[in-house]
């Protein structure tokens, strides 16, 4: 039994040393593979155009809760601020990627201008997006049917022109370019710390830089209206009843001063009751227009309160190199598909045998 193992030890050391042997043998071929490899990962690696990011990192701030003097300035008018400010649909960070992400954004930042010193461009995005994006030549190859297809469709495509009024159209043209703005904003926030990450990737880096410092303002912006709309709404009611109950008080007011002077020596009961009544509608008008006063002033407050602030911690910096393409990487993984394809080869007649035993 232990001779028979023996045998078997020594058959797989002489078949290792076979193979080593046989690799040796024909390490020209492999060295020859390897040179292909390098050669083919020399042109793929430069013929992918270069591409820089630029990164953002901000934080808003955590839900404020109401200070003890505005409780009790909301208390006076019967108000709990406390129970009137909530949670939001857009309160965590973890939705903003669905913000940048949506439509009505993204077409948003295509209307933007923008510009590159180095390579004389001054246009919108939209246009950079579609006419100013470099690929490796390879796809222009993959393109090519998608080309001629569009040369055959162009009149069909002229009868959708009148369509383009409506915002619900999107033309298959300005889909691709949404979609590929999409693919370049990144964006991503932690549970934890509420700390969003915004990184942005375009073949300019003066572009990428001031793309990137847009879409966290427009952000920003997007994120604050949202937030504040029902406050703001609520302000603009508050400020119609404010001025309704003003011109109110001031016309029981004036209402009950020109009686007084109308009567002046008049002494009777029925002037008595009329005095007394206008007295009291004048104290219940002055009432109501403190009290709107006082939710006016509440109203001015929670607007304040509930817009979010937004500090950054990385600003938007301009890249000095390109984040992609990696061509080390490229020629290391290509010179190791050579190398292994030409080892595969020589040992071809033994795998077989192998694989069949």
């Amino acid at each position: 039994m232990e001779e028979k193992q023996n045998n078997i030890a020594e058959e797989k050391e002489i078949d290792l040393l076979a193979l080593a042997n046989k690799i040796w043998v024909n390490k020209t071929f492999i060295l020859k593979a390897l040179g292909v490899g390098l050669f083919i990962g020399l042109i793929v690696a430069f013929s992918i155009p270069k591409e820089y990011t630029t990164t953002v990192i901000l934080t808003p701030e955590s839900k404020s809760t109401t200070s003890g003097n505005m409780g009790s300035l909301a208390a006076l008018a019967g108000i709990n601020l406390n129970s009137a400010v909530g949670e939001d649909a857009l309160a965590s960070p973890e939705l903003y990627p669905s913000v940048i992400n949506s439509t009505p954004f993204l077409r948003g930042l295509l209307d933007i201008k923008v510009t590159d010193s180095k390579k004389n461009i001054d246009m919108t995005l939209y246009s950079y997006m579609s006419d100013y994006q470099s690929a490796a030549w390879w796809g222009y190859i993959l393109k090519a049917p998608g080309l001629l297809k569009g040369l055959f469709a162009s009149e069909k495509k002229g009868l959708n022109d009148g369509n383009k009024s409506n915002s619900r159209f999107i033309s298959e043209e300005d889909q691709g370019v949404l979609s590929n703005l999409a693919d370049r904003i990144i964006i991503g926030s932690d549970k934890k710390t509420g700390v969003t990450t915004i990184e942005v990737m375009m073949q300019s880096p003066e572009i990428s830089a001031y793309l990137a410092d847009t879409i966290t303002s427009y952000l920003q912006s997007y994120i604050i209206d949202y937030r504040t709309q029902k406050a703001r709404k609520d302000l603009a009611y508050s400020e119609k009843l404010y001025e309704e109950s003003k011109a109110d008080y001031y016309k029981t007011q004036a209402t009950l001063a020109a009686y007084i002077d109308g009567n002046m020596n008049v002494v009777s009961a029925k002037y008595r009751t009329t005095q007394e009544r206008l007295q009291n509608e004048a104290s219940l008008a002055y009432t109501v227009y403190n009290q709107m006063a006082q939710q006016l002033q509440l109203a001015k407050v929670k607007v304040q309160d509930t817009t979010p602030v937004f500090t950054v911690i990385q600003p938007a910096v301009e890249p000095l190199f390109p984040s992609k393409p990696s061509k080390k990487i490229i020629l290391v993984g290509f010179i190791f598909i050579g190398t292994i394809s030409a080892i595969v080869w020589v040992l071809r007649e033994d795998m077989k045998r192998f694989l069949i035993n």
